[in-house]
């Protein structure tokens, strides 16, 4: 663990599966400034698909990084609301990460496991900070907007808050490595361009030769760019997240091949190793 301490910058984004039609992203928005009125807010992206944590995980996972240090970052992606799940704050040495203990942030932990420390909330200390009795459905507005804007002040901290634990839910959906080359994932996330991002980062491929992308009998090349295969080809890629990509040429990939989210993804290749046995 980094002893590096975080320190608030007044900044603070939102993570929902809330979408864009109804008030709730609007209500947090006024929770937050109810509070702290200076606070800077930005909407990472309200999209996330219905009740699936995996999603936001990925996205804070791989976003966090292009914001100044201090920032908080909250995610409500929350099916079990009004249950006995718990709630975490994750601390590194730059950001803060808030929201519900049902494996939204493994992705998280994983990308900053040598810094982070995982901190269980303390319903019981709540009163003392002016957070009163929460609804059985709304804890993004009663509960995670007051308290990210009581981090972002800097007037406290996380430690203020809870506990360091090691007891937190782990949702892995895991990238698995076969003898002889094969990588297996699954599709993350689907884009609005109809693009297929999996959780398969490009590291995965480093050692690889001869690669192709395989969805059910479907066979794709691993090209560099959309703009190495003419319009309507199905291609693999490493997008600007280094993850792997399945996309269409100017054409939507998820809609041709008929993935989703959780789609099963498969790598083929040789290893360095099965490279240089053969030759």
């Amino acid at each position: 663990m980094s002893s590096t301490k975080w320190s608030a910058c007044g900044l603070i984004t939102l993570t929902t599966d809330f979408g864009q039609r109804d008030p709730f992203v609007g209500i947090m928005k006024g929770r937050i400034l109810e509070r702290l009125p200076s606070a800077r807010i930005v909407d990472l992206t309200h999209e996330i698909q219905p009740y699936w944590p995996l999603e936001a995980g990925f996205w804070l996972s791989r976003s966090a990084r292009y914001f100044p240090p201090g920032t908080v970052h909250v995610a409500v992606v929350d099916p079990g609301v009004g249950s006995d799940r718990n709630s975490l704050i994750l601390e590194t040495k730059n950001y803060v990460f808030l929201g519900p203990d049902n494996g939204m942030f493994t992705a998280v932990w994983e990308q900053y496991r040598s810094e982070v420390s995982v901190r269980r909330l303390a319903l019981d200390r709540l009163g003392a900070f002016g957070i009163g009795s929460l609804s059985a459905t709304f804890h993004g507005r009663d509960l995670y907007a007051p308290l990210a804007a009581l981090l972002a002040s800097g007037a406290y901290t996380p430690a203020d808050f809870g506990e360091i634990t090691d007891d937190f839910v782990v949702a892995h959906s895991p990238v698995t490595v076969a003898p002889g080359g094969t990588v297996s994932g699954i599709v993350a996330t689907i884009d609005r361009f109809g693009n297929a991002l999996t959780n398969i980062d490009a590291a995965f491929l480093n050692n690889l030769h001869g690669i192709t992308v395989h969805f059910g009998e479907i066979c794709l090349p691993l090209l560099r760019t959309y703009s190495d295969a003419e319009p309507g080809t199905l291609i693999a890629l490493v997008n600007s997240f280094d993850v792997l990509e399945i996309a269409q040429v100017q054409g939507n990939a998820a809609l041709a091949l008929g993935l989703a989210r959780g789609s099963k993804i498969e790598i083929r290749g040789r290893t360095t190793h099965s490279q240089s046995s053969s030759d």
